[in-house]
């Protein structure tokens, strides 16, 4: 009697298998830090390709300070710079002088409540000078956005947004600093 033919077994060399992984390549990077670091080593960190790399969080540096006093200088009348930490949230303040601002350009309240908010400087601007066609004219409200903070130096915070009115938008920006514990907006710029 002979024994029935066993069915054919298929080889391993016809089976597909795993595939070997291959080694994803590594490179070393410096990364400068916007601080000077702890040690006077450099930090060294590990980058993968198609990998975003975590970005340090910025703290914002010392004021710069003035050499000499400026003409006319009186001691102990000259305003405080006020540190970060002994002023208001700088969102809510510069929300509140860009609408103040653009509502004043716009005829819809006087450009005296502008005053205390600003240097001397900016409001003189402001009060003198010409205001833009698309605040002055039309009847629509003003709507502010959003509003961006960026803080470069301690004490200092640029804010900008962006105001719509009968349907464009205009980019509004303005530098606050904080003198005698509260902001105050050196610089403004409406677009």
């Amino acid at each position: 009697m002979t024994a029935p033919a066993s069915p054919a077994r298929p080889t391993a060399a016809a089976e597909p298998g795993p595939q070997p992984l291959q080694a994803a390549t590594l490179r070393l990077t410096v990364v400068p830090t916007p601080q000077p670091p702890l040690d006077p080593q450099p930090v060294l960190r590990l980058v993968l390709p198609g990998v975003a790399v975590p970005r340090t969080p910025h703290r914002p540096g010392p004021r710069p300070r003035r050499e000499e006093p400026p003409a006319g200088f009186v001691p102990g009348f000259e305003p405080a710079w006020s540190v970060r930490a002994d002023l208001p949230d700088p969102r809510l303040a510069g929300r509140r002088l860009l609408t103040l601002t653009l509502e004043a350009l716009a005829g819809r309240r006087p450009l005296t409540q502008v005053q205390p908010l600003t240097a001397l400087g900016v409001y003189t601007a402001l009060a003198s000078g010409r205001r833009p066609r698309w605040c002055a004219e039309g009847t629509a409200p003003v709507l502010l956005g959003p509003v961006r903070v960026c803080e470069p130096v301690d004490g200092v915070a640029e804010v900008s947004a962006v105001a719509r009115r009968s349907g464009r938008a205009h980019a509004v920006a303005a530098r606050l600093e904080g003198i005698d514990g509260r902001w105050r907006c050196t610089a403004l710029q409406i677009g």
